[in-house]
């Protein structure tokens, strides 16, 4: 009986539409425009949205007076920046050593854990026990291809050795300051970095 009754439903409105073709045109008529001025505003909000990205500069003042919290997002925000359209924050209680993940526009994963100091450079300075942390999770647990350990404040001698034999990638405030104040992409600024998983324009 539903289905009978629905079926008289749409042949009693297919009718009535048949009858009334003209509201059918006055409908076309009338949203074809309101569509393309919706489409256009959309088109207009995105390139906005890009430009203002592309524009993201921070000094390391500013950088110094953000919470860890706000650090990890403004990490991301420069990611993204820099192409990495799916660069997100994910910096918290069981982490795991990663705050920052993204993918570059050559195709390499990465993972970035930030220790941000209220102190800048006179902070504690980022020691081998953080770094071992984040080579145990970067690669075997988040599958990274390029694993960042980003401070605004030192690393010390040991931990950039270890950092070196474990091909740990490090950014500490002098690099960060020129990553942040600059309009150049991070992997423009690291060395030796994996080759790239797809073929680019930028490879």
């Amino acid at each position: 009986m539903v289905a009978v009754a629905a079926a008289g439903l749409v042949v009693a409105a297919v009718t009535w539409l048949f009858a009334h073709w003209w509201l059918l045109v006055i409908a076309v008529v009338v949203a074809v425009p309101a569509g393309t001025v919706w489409w256009r505003q959309q088109i207009r909000r995105l390139q906005q949205e890009q430009a203002r990205a592309r524009a993201l500069r921070y000094r390391l003042a500013h950088l110094d007076a953000l919470s860890h919290r706000q650090f990890e997002f403004a990490v991301r925000d420069l990611m993204r920046r820099d192409g990495c359209r799916d660069a997100v924050q994910v910096g918290g209680q069981g982490d795991l050593g990663a705050d920052v993940k993204a993918t570059d526009p050559l195709g390499r994963r990465w993972v970035i854990q930030c220790k941000h100091r209220r102190h800048g450079e006179r902070g504690a300075a980022v020691g081998t026990p953080d770094l071992q942390v984040l080579n145990g999770t970067g690669r075997p647990v988040h599958g990274a291809d390029v694993v960042v350990m980003m401070t605004n404040g030192r690393i010390t001698r040991p931990g950039r050795t270890f950092a070196r034999e474990q091909r740990l990638h490090l950014v500490d405030r002098r690099l960060l300051g020129t990553w942040a104040a600059g309009g150049r992409p991070l992997w423009e600024l690291l060395p030796a970095l994996p080759a790239p998983r797809r073929p680019s324009s930028l490879s």
